[in-house]
């Protein structure tokens, strides 16, 4: 079967200099809800920026349904049309006139999957649309009603449910009655029904890895998470409880991440990493007994650290630390069961920064409690234990919540995701007006990612010598030598870096092209910088320092003495190029050509193997690495009952 599985943008975008469409209501024939909001573009008061910048990275579950689908012998496309115009998208989906149409809905991009899914029923009345994702979840029998063009939603996990789905429309081609599906019934009324529940994978090793069809740097060891925080749709989506991969099969997909990524970098983004200690410390053990360099990341709780873990994590090649911390009240953390406590997370962030692992806090505004006091408790808090970095994000109400289920027993009614145009129901839970206004002024200064604390060389140097050799502690060192003007020292550590296996030359030779620049090496500066070109050349601080040096030299810079600056850095932040399907780049011209299920792996189209040499600047939308979270504020409850 012709499968498309496709992550819809967040509404209709305008093209390039047209208008925003915020006068028709939309219709089933215009591709739109049924009763839905009036403008079918963008919410009166968005701003560029309101989107969280992970927005556009395609949701690892529809890869993962990708995966199982082409093991299963379908042919498969797995498309990313978040920041697509409308235009591009109705070019999309009548040129790839699929047998399956597949949508990840999100909360923010509700709408634009309402769109869609009416667009393809229009241009291929045949076509059968399939929804599921953390909106879809539990709203699955509204969305059903406002949607009509939607035939089936696939509830929380949905790999076996999507396989089970794709073989009854090849076979009999009758829908009714699969678990884990919401579908309507025929007949008189189309009553809509729940399937019988299904229970979640068990073991999770027998899904196909998405990294062996992908060029993904995202990476997922486990689905659930013990905690229930009141904010929170994990357990919505995934189930009560924790579930891993074995670290066999984890190091099988970390090693086909890395042999399709130009840049040997991985996040990997479990709800909580750490949940299983003693997995992790064999996993970390694995990655360096088998010499697998390269540099990731992670998100975890604070109450599941320490730090002989945090020290076999850094050697293993952990650069940044993503903690939820939400609050700096300890009244706060209770309400919204968050079950830590603000020692906890001191002593966490303490732990990470002694072995070098770069901390980045995750703070919320507008959580069940909040007050005036409370906040200013969180603001001393972030200054007296310093993480290296924060982002500010306020409470979204998402169904399937605690936070969400509450408030409909006082204020929300869940239809109003079908009939508003916001982006996401962003309104504090409880607070007061005067609350209110203060959150609000603080956000709009504080907005986005906001450093606290950086190491210096004293630090570095006790870190170095906590690590004993390792590659990443002597590029921290060197960095750090460079900006106190110690360049000798620095390029020494850079070398023994680059011996020791840094897994990113790239950024290596552009701290020894800036030492050279610093010493007044013109020459030494351009054939380093032409030896990163050469070799690693898709770093963002890379390229930004070459076209800076190559309209240096255009403009005669070295005679005319001009001031040339570069920038040196190399924390861990991906070049997240624009590259089909983790990120919405371009499409190749034969998107819509559906090849034997065979050759899925390596389709262009969907997203093949990226290649060095495919250069970041003539790539249309690139995210730049400090462009983290949302812009989007606090706003007054919406006037539902």
């Amino acid at each position: 079967m012709k499968v498309a599985l496709l992550y819809p943008p967040p509404w209709k975008i305008p093209a390039a200099g047209d208008a925003n469409d915020r006068s028709t209501r939309p219709s089933e024939s215009t591709g739109g809800d049924v009763g839905g909001p009036a403008s079918t573009g963008a919410p009166a008061e968005y701003q560029e920026g309101d989107l969280d910048a992970d927005f556009f990275q395609i949701p690892d579950g529809l890869l993962s349904l990708g995966a199982q689908a082409i093991r299963a012998g379908h042919s498969v496309k797995v498309l990313n049309l978040s920041n697509f115009s409308w235009n591009e998208v109705e070019r999309v989906v009548r040129d790839l006139a699929p047998d399956v149409l597949a949508l990840s809905c999100w909360t923010a991009n509700r709408r634009g999957v309402g769109y869609v899914a009416a667009l393809a029923k229009k241009l291929h009345p045949n076509c059968h649309v399939v929804v599921g994702g953390p909106h879809a979840t539990p709203l699955g029998a509204e969305m059903l009603t406002f949607h009509p063009s939607i035939d089936t939603i696939c509830v929380g996990e949905s790999d076996v449910t999507f396989l089970e789905l794709l073989h009854r429309l090849e076979t009999s081609g009758v829908t009714r009655g699969i678990a884990g599906t919401i579908y309507r019934e025929a007949g008189p009324g189309s009553r809509i029904v729940h399937g019988p529940k299904r229970a979640n994978i068990t073991d999770l090793d027998t899904l196909a890895a998405p990294q062996d069809y992908f060029p993904t740097h995202i990476l997922m060891t486990s689905r659930g998470c013990p905690w229930s925080c009141t904010f929170c749709g994990a357990e919505t989506s995934w189930g009560r409880g924790f579930r891993s991969n074995s670290n066999d099969y984890i190091i099988a997909a970390i090693r086909a991440a890395l042999g399709k990524l130009p840049v040997q970098q991985i996040q990997i983004k479990d709800d909580t990493f750490t949940t299983n200690k003693k997995r992790v410390r064999e996993l970390c053990q694995r990655i360096r007994d088998e010499k697998i360099r390269f540099l990731w990341s992670c998100d975890t709780r604070v109450d599941v650290l320490d730090e002989p873990l945090l020290r076999e994590m850094r050697l293993a090649g952990c650069q940044r630390l993503s903690l939820g911390v939400e609050t700096g009240s300890q009244a706060i953390l209770d309400r919204i069961e968050k079950k830590i406590t603000t020692e906890e997370i001191r002593a966490a962030t303490v732990a990470a920064k002694n072995v070098g692992i770069k901390v980045r806090w995750y703070m919320m505004l507008g959580n069940r409690g909040e007050t005036v006091e409370s906040f200013e408790e969180t603001r001393r808090f972030i200054e007296a234990v310093r993480p290296h970095e924060y982002i500010f994000s306020c409470l979204s109400i998402y169904p399937g919540t605690k936070d969400f289920h509450d408030a409909e027993k006082t204020w929300l009614d869940r239809k109003v995701y079908f009939t508003g145009d916001f982006q996401e129901l962003k309104t504090p839970f409880d607070c007061d007006e005067r609350t209110l206004a203060i959150l609000d002024a603080f956000f709009r200064q504080n907005k986005g990612l906001r450093t606290m604390h950086t190491d210096g060389v004293a630090e570095y140097r006790a870190i170095a010598e906590r690590l004993g050799p390792h590659h990443a502690a002597s590029m921290d060192l060197a960095a750090s030598l460079y900006h106190a003007g110690e360049f000798d020292e620095a390029e020494q550590h850079v070398h023994t870096a680059l011996a020791l296996g840094w897994p990113a030359p790239g950024l290596a030779y552009n701290h020894l092209a800036a030492i050279a620049k610093a010493r007044g090496d013109v020459d030494g500066m351009k054939s380093w910088f032409l030896r990163a070109a050469k070799e690693d050349p898709q770093h963002w601080v890379l390229v930004n320092n070459m076209t800076r040096v190559r309209d240096w030299l255009a403009a005669e810079g070295r005679t005319k003495n001009l001031p040339l600056f570069l920038d040196v850095r190399h924390d861990f932040q991906l070049l997240e190029r624009p590259a089909q399907p983790t990120l919405p780049g371009p499409l190749a011209p034969d998107f819509a050509v559906w090849r034997e299920p065979s050759a899925a792996q390596t389709d262009p189209a969907m997203g093949g193997p990226v290649h060095q040499g495919q250069g970041p600047l003539q790539q249309p939308w690139v995210k730049t690495p400090d462009q983290e979270g949302s812009g989007a504020p606090l706003r007054k409850r919406l006037p539902v009952t």
